[in-house]
């Protein structure tokens, strides 16, 4: 018997973005817009400040740093070694104070909020992202392989990331950690972003001595497709560099778990 190749992840289309000229992010009833200046019918907010000592998300403990690798000129990885045998992400509706937590903005549909960034010419992609998306990883020497664990695989970056719920059926789903290198300590979560929401997480540069660092990764974006018979991929739109970026990864092979949210 002969299967359909699954969608792992599918660029749709890209656009230029040019934050010198629109710095501005209008979530426009559930359409990602830039603009020069915020519409008058927009609901201006602004970008929610990182303040350590919150903690969401399950706890794990780091119990080291087992190895760090250069790979020019893509980035630096971080392999990090928890105490633990299964690596639990709780699953929790993207709430204001929920994506605070991590560093990162909530924008909901009528919002705007203004944009930093070193990095001025970005990329607006639509991405058609597939439940097997997460089912690869970079670090272990398996190629592209569809395995049968996810890794633990965020990020942080200089520039910055919009992640907007525009699947007309379903939510998006985003992977987050807030990690203290000196505490030995980390949190994990799945943002669940409802549909016509975005996520907007701004520059996160490598600071040596940050008391904490926040992360983030969307190849579990379709994680909400899991269970449907007539759903395995959804669209989602990203603003980020999509040439010459350059990437801060922190990962662990042990296996991950990841469940639903209770209804909001």
């Amino acid at each position: 018997m002969k299967f359909a190749t699954p969608v792992f992840i599918r660029e749709k289309s890209e656009a230029a973005i040019d934050l010198a000229r629109t710095p501005y992010f209008f979530n426009d009833g559930g359409r990602p817009r830039y603009a020069k200046a915020p519409p008058r019918r927009a609901r201006l907010i602004e970008a929610a400040p990182t303040d350590p000592r919150v903690e969401m998300g399950h706890p794990h403990v780091v119990s080291r740093v087992k190895g760090v690798k250069k790979t020019p000129p893509y980035g630096i990885e971080t392999q990090l070694g928890f105490v633990a045998d299964q690596v639990v992400y709780t699953p929790m509706w993207a709430t204001r104070d929920v994506a605070a937590a991590f560093g990162i903005t909530l924008v909901e549909p009528g919002e705007a909020v203004r944009l930093e960034s070193p990095v001025l010419k970005l990329s607006q992609i639509q991405y058609e992202y597939g439940v097997f998306a997460g089912h690869w990883s970079p670090y272990q020497d398996t190629g592209n392989r569809l395995l049968s664990v996810v890794c633990t695989d965020l990020e942080h970056h200089d520039f910055p990331h919009v992640f907007a719920s525009v699947d007309p059926h379903l939510p998006l789903v985003t992977s987050v950690g807030r990690y203290w290198p000196r505490l030995g300590k980390i949190c994990l979560a799945d943002l669940w972003v409802p549909r016509g929401s975005a996520l907007y997480i701004p520059p996160k540069p490598a600071h040596p001595d940050a008391e904490c660092i926040d992360l983030h990764n969307n190849r579990n974006s379709a994680r909400a497709c899991w269970g449907s018979l007539s759903q395995e991929s959804l669209l989602t739109d990203t603003l980020l560099q999509a040439r010459k970026g350059f990437f801060y990864w922190y990962w662990n092979a042990r296996d991950t778990v990841h469940t639903e949210p209770q209804p909001d």
